[in-house]
């Protein structure tokens, strides 16, 4: 395909798929915007829903000549409540209301309600905060009596069919993958998602379950650790240690945590993923106005702003482009936004320290380290990596610095994934050869020819003595750009 290299903006999009975006031409339009990974939200389709989209996203990305990964997103275990006979009931403050696990899912009333998550009598004890609706409601327990979870109302309001429930603080011992989410797995192996995100992990243990399920089933996706329970807090750097990606949740995490803590945690998970060296997403209503606005307001362009200056590789809409009235101009907003956010960002001189004071472990990762200490210190166009799985191009990215990062690799696969790597670009390019006299023209010449450099231009390239090493990358170059 003729490949579009899209520049300056260094922080990724990642776009939710649903009904808004079902339409071809939407979804090239989607594209073209600058959602650079789609996602797939498991909780909501069957396979072959999956499956549609799934080859429509590969046939649109073709057809605009981008590469776009695909996130898969398993539901999760299902804390909710049951529904009620007229569909939702007024909760006023002071009344009593009951849990109950036992009773009919259809049944609820003004005084009581069933209960998705059978375990919950376990769970809570006389005292503990419970939270329905994203935290809208909440409720107090006085008791637990047999299947029965006895509260009263501390905060009312308008309670509806299937909302969720949480405990403030966590503590749930709902385990992190379902039937539900082992079956998805081996749907999204079938479907070669790039990515797949596992919902409410709460230790490294779910996260080498997931992926040693996935790569049974024969897939080969990066995996991403959803942080979305104060559990997971408790154990960040192990569940980070374990995962190959991390998003920000910021729904149920607010919930469980408080919303007063949440832009802290949002930072402190954000440095941690950096600090582990793995690719960060951060997420939930960041542009939830624009669902039915096409203007974002001028709250949710600070949130998408301060993700970006704290270091995210990516910032994702969900309900926003999935059902909204303006997926396409949400993603333009985003665009937009990240754009301003870097160009501040990098006139205040904030390049990282990163690691100097870290002994390296890896061949790759000392001359990727290597590679950006120069770039930063050298005008220098470009950054160029030879990569077969671009463990070099992540290495780099986890450095801050406004030099692109141009991945060639020959292998498809590669080319998608490190499109959630911020500041990196793929370019294909097939290293069929090791003899400088014809490697070097080969790289100079593409560049001109995509526009990315000019004739005199420096730039870095990394590489390895072996073609078709996975981390072999072993020496780097500055060279002048000619022709």
């Amino acid at each position: 395909m003729t490949e579009i290299i899209r520049m300056p903006r260094r922080t990724k999009i990642v776009a939710t798929l649903g009904p808004a975006t079902d339409d071809p031409r939407v979804l090239a339009d989607l594209m073209r915007a600058g959602a650079d990974v789609v996602r797939v939200n498991f909780s909501h389709g069957k396979f072959e829903d999956h499956a549609r989209r799934v080859a429509l996203v590969r046939d649109t990305a073709l057809s605009v000549g981008r590469y776009v990964s695909i996130l898969g997103d398993l539901s999760g275990p299902k804390i909710r409540v049951e529904r009620f006979v007229n569909g939702k009931v007024n909760l006023e403050e002071g009344a009593e209301f009951t849990l109950d696990v036992a009773l009919d899912p259809a049944a609820g009333t003004i005084e009581v309600v069933g209960c998705a998550y059978k375990d919950l009598p376990r769970d809570v004890h006389e005292g503990d905060t419970l939270l329905l609706n994203d935290g809208l409601i909440v409720l107090e327990v006085l008791g637990v009596e047999g299947p029965r979870v006895r509260t009263r109302v501390v905060v009312g309001g308008e309670l509806s069919n299937n909302k969720g429930l949480n405990r403030r603080g966590g503590g749930l011992s709902a385990g992190a993958l379902t039937d539900k989410d082992r079956e998805d797995i081996r749907i999204a192996a079938r479907l070669e998602v790039d990515y797949l995100a596992v919902s409410f992990p709460r230790s490294a243990e779910d996260m080498h379950e997931a992926r040693q399920l996935l790569r049974a089933a024969g897939g080969n996706a990066r995996t991403v650790a959803k942080i979305e329970r104060a559990e997971a807090i408790r154990h960040l750097d192990e569940i980070v240690a374990a995962s190959d990606a991390v998003m920000v949740a910021r729904g149920d995490l607010g919930v469980e945590v408080g919303y007063a803590e949440l832009t802290g945690l949002q930072k402190r998970i954000i440095s941690t993923a950096r600090h582990h060296f793995k690719v960060v997403i951060t997420a939930t209503q960041m542009m939830e106005s624009m669902i039915l606005n096409p203007v974002p307001t001028r709250a949710e362009v600070s949130d998408v702003a301060n993700a970006v200056l704290d270091g995210t590789d990516a910032v994702m809409l969900s309900a926003e482009s999935a059902v909204g009235k303006y997926p396409i101009k949400a993603v333009e907003a985003m665009a937009q936004v990240t754009m301003g956010a870097e160009k501040y960002q990098f006139e205040r001189g904030t390049r990282a320290r990163e690691r100097v004071d870290i002994t390296f472990t890896a061949t790759d990762e000392a001359i990727a380290m290597a590679v950006m200490y120069t770039a930063n210190h050298m005008d220098v166009k470009a950054i160029v990596t030879l990569t077969e799985s671009g463990s070099t191009a992540l290495w780099m990215s986890r450095i801050r610095s406004d030099i692109p990062i141009y991945a060639f690799t020959r292998h498809e696969v590669t080319r998608r994934r490190v499109t959630l790597y911020r500041g990196v670009y793929p370019v294909a390019f097939d290293v069929t050869h090791t003899d400088p006299e014809i490697l070097f023209p080969s790289i100079f010449h593409l560049l001109v020819e995509l526009g990315l450099c000019a004739v005199g231009d420096r730039i870095i390239v990394t590489k390895g003595e072996l073609t078709g090493v996975q981390g072999g990358t072993n020496s780097m170059k500055i060279l002048e750009v000619r022709l």
